[in-house]
């Protein structure tokens, strides 16, 4: 009797992460999660899923088939300034979940503090996903009147991070 492989597993039967069925579970929870990337390996096999302004999907040791993430704001896009009516203020919110650091290193000095002025590349924090340091630029001019987050304090979507008065 012959035995069918099914496509995607190693041996008849086990569900590897190269399933399709597995793939859109992963991008699902990429959506969900707002993750700008999934980079998984099975022994010297490895999917990794990747979401932005150049979306792809790389296998090695893989079939060439496989869904594609939907495109959302890239990690190194600028977050979106919010402007607060009764004041004039701006908030840079974060554009993720993960930490946040306001310094490249612990023994480093702060990318900025209250009362410095940054431009729209002025890059003022870090914030960690999933083991990623990615660099925050303030994607607004203006003075920082306040840091609106502690040091290593966990960030959600859209949590302001920094208090700017406008230029």
């Amino acid at each position: 009797m012959k035995s069918e492989k099914k496509v995607g597993s190693e041996r008849e039967g086990e569900q590897t992460v190269f399933d399709v069925a597995r793939i859109r579970q992963l991008i699902e929870l990429m959506n969900e999660h707002e993750l700008n990337e999934i980079d998984l390996r099975n022994e010297d096999r490895r999917i990794r899923l990747r979401r932005g302004s150049a979306s792809v999907a790389n296998y090695v040791g893989a079939p060439a088939m496989a869904p594609a993430a939907a495109p959302m704001q890239g990690v190194g896009d600028s977050p979106k300034p919010v402007p607060v009516a009764d004041d004039k203020s701006i908030f840079i919110k974060s554009p993720m979940v993960g930490t946040f650091y306001s310094k490249p290193k612990p023994t480093a000095a702060s990318y900025v503090k209250v009362g410095d002025v940054v431009q729209p590349e002025t890059i003022v924090c870090l914030i960690e996903a999933m083991k990623t340091f990615n660099e925050l630029p303030a994607g607004v001019a203006g003075k920082v009147v306040a840091m609106m987050v502690k040091e290593e304090e966990s960030v959600d979507v859209n949590k302001p991070l920094f208090k700017l008065a406008p230029l």
